[in-house]
């Protein structure tokens, strides 16, 4: 009996064992997880710290051979012209900005009806069939935007508006404004659907129809979701490359007219990096400058998005 007892607790010493061994294990797992997500943490703040140093450099070289005040305020974009060369960014930013708000004026109105169909009126059936398909568009190539922009809609264009060019800013703005679209209603559905449902039961109860609800009631209730996603929609649109490039053309013009070629920040920067330029050249620095320019655009529209979404966020 005594050495029956004797083994049953060698048996416990041993589970007792294998239990601190487990524990221990876990407790190192413990400790180097937080040092792990530390770490890449760091990495992604010492890339942003790398891109910010890298344009702060290469642009206060061009600065050093152009004059900020030309690179603001001159109306002409002339980098290869080799006896009188102009760098003035307006005609940059205004074909960046033609482009981007032709883009907002399709995708918004597109965006948002599709996120209060899903939010109000789909049942839960039918919206997980369509938010995963509607996201299907975000995930398509830009290149792929790019040429369906050139040799699809930019012909269909042609027949409403004769006098459109084959590269023009508004056959981009149009496919940039498609592209987005999953954004908007994706962000907007979920800033909608967080609605609690007794804002609309006792909306319905006081006897308002369903789409009073949903404008007067869940739209804004939820509206600094839908207004952030409105504005990181607008920032994705200025950073839109390929579908530019490719479509929009390659004269930058300071001009409002959407039916002839322009050329954004993002398609200069593809054409110079392209080899236009040696490097050490005015030009190759110029790039250097106008990216400068359009992260800061970027970041000014992320700082909106965020002061939007704490300025007038509802807690329920």
């Amino acid at each position: 009996m005594k050495n029956i007892n004797q083994g049953s607790e060698k048996f416990k010493i041993r589970e007792m064992i294998e239990i601190n061994k487990t524990n221990t294990r876990s407790q190192y797992l413990e400790k180097l997880i937080p040092i792990l997500l530390l770490s890449t943490a760091i990495v992604s703040v010492l890339t942003t710290l790398g891109i910010i140093f890298t344009l702060l450099k290469e642009t206060i070289i061009f600065f050093e051979r152009v004059s900020i005040i030309e690179f603001i305020t001159a109306k002409e974009w002339l980098p290869f012209v080799p006896s009188d060369p102009s760098y003035g960014i307006l005609p940059l930013i205004s074909g960046t900005l033609l482009v981007t708000f032709i883009a907002m004026i399709v995708a918004v109105p597109l965006g948002l009806a599709a996120a209060i169909y899903m939010s109000e009126y789909a049942t839960d059936k039918t919206r997980r069939l369509l938010k995963p398909i509607l996201e299907v568009l975000a995930g398509v190539p830009t290149i792929v935007y790019g040429f369906f922009a050139l040799t699809f809609v930019t012909p269909i264009l042609k027949k409403i508006l004769p006098e459109l060019s084959i590269f023009n800013a508004l056959s981009p703005g149009i496919v940039i404004g498609i592209m987005i679209i999953p954004a908007i209603a994706s962000l907007s559905e979920d800033a909608m659907s967080s609605v609690p449902n007794s804002i609309r039961e006792g909306a319905l109860a006081l006897g308002c129809t369903k789409l009073e609800v949903a404008i007067k009631v869940v739209l804004p209730a939820a509206l600094s979701g839908i207004i952030a996603s409105f504005v990181l929609a607008f920032s994705r649109a200025i950073g839109e490359t390929m579908i530019v490039s490719v479509a929009g053309g390659a004269t930058p013009v300071l001009s409002l007219d959407a039916t002839q070629s322009i050329q954004t920040m993002t398609a200069y920067i593809v054409q110079v990096s392209s080899g236009d330029a040696g490097y050490g050249t005015t030009i190759y620095y110029s790039i250097y400058a106008v990216g400068m320019t359009l992260f800061l655009f970027t970041l000014l529209m992320n700082l909106i998005s965020q002061w939007i979404s704490k300025r007038f966020r509802e807690e329920y």
